[in-house]
């Protein structure tokens, strides 16, 4: 659980804000159940290093005021539009029994172990969060989803996720995809035609003989002709005399 130190403060106008942020503090505001809010101011530095953390906005933070500690969620964060610095900050009190809407992360663990990712499947993740309504105080860190033994084809609902009787999600009435582990998409391109080396010569060479042949044929037939011109006229047999 991240921890911050909280000092009361009493501004009343807008000066006296920029006064708290020019020494490097950052305003804040506790409120909930039924205590009065508090205002406060913490150290914009350890601030930050706890937004940088994961899941800033749905994890318990601990805030101790003049030695005393109180457990509340962080709901806002305030950022200057130009320096994109923390410049207010609003914490919700953590009051058992009292239940709030809180979107939780979702984590996928084991993706080694998983054959459909390994024969190429693509987990095609349709929520990163889930919202759910919870008492304050039971409130989950992550949801987790184990991709151990998990081949194409297969999805995750909401319905598989393991939640405590008093979490619920705030979508009801169906059993909505968390996610799935897809098929690959990757296209196969089509193969070229295979050339076979030569054939256009060997087309050509037997054109060439087919048309060697045709030209022997030709003179051939041409040869015949002239030696049949040249063949004497049959005669008729002489006429014998009566």
């Amino acid at each position: 659980m991240n921890s911050l130190e909280g000092n009361i403060r009493n501004n009343k106008t807008k000066g006296e804000l920029n006064t708290i942020r020019s020494n490097d503090l950052v305003p804040a505001i506790i409120y909930g159940g039924k205590e009065q809010n508090e205002k406060i101011s913490i150290s914009k530095k350890l601030l930050k290093i706890s937004i940088e953390k994961e899941n800033f906005l749905s994890s318990i933070v601990s805030i101790n005021i003049n030695g005393k500690s109180q457990n509340v969620l962080p709901r806002e964060v305030v950022y200057d539009v130009l320096s994109d610095e923390p410049i207010h900050v609003d914490f919700l009190r953590i009051v058992p029994g009292v239940k709030i809407r809180i979107e939780i992360p979702v984590e996928f663990i084991n993706h080694e172990s998983s054959p459909g990712l390994k024969r190429g499947g693509v987990l095609n993740i349709v929520r990163r969060k889930v919202e759910l309504k919870c008492p304050s105080e039971k409130i989950p860190e992550k949801i987790t989803i184990d991709l151990n033994g998990v081949d194409i084809g297969e999805s995750f609902k909401i319905s598989s996720v393991k939640l405590d009787p008093d979490v619920v999600p705030t979508i009801q009435g169906r059993d909505f995809v968390i996610a799935t582990l897809a098929a690959p998409t990757v296209m196969k391109e089509p193969e070229k035609p295979t050339e076979v080396e030569g054939a256009e010569g060997e087309e050509g060479a037997e054109g060439a003989e087919a048309a060697a042949a045709d030209g022997e044929k030709s003179t051939a037939e041409g040869d015949k002709k002239e030696s049949d011109d040249k063949k004497p006229a049959d005669k008729k047999p002489a006429e014998e005399k009566k």
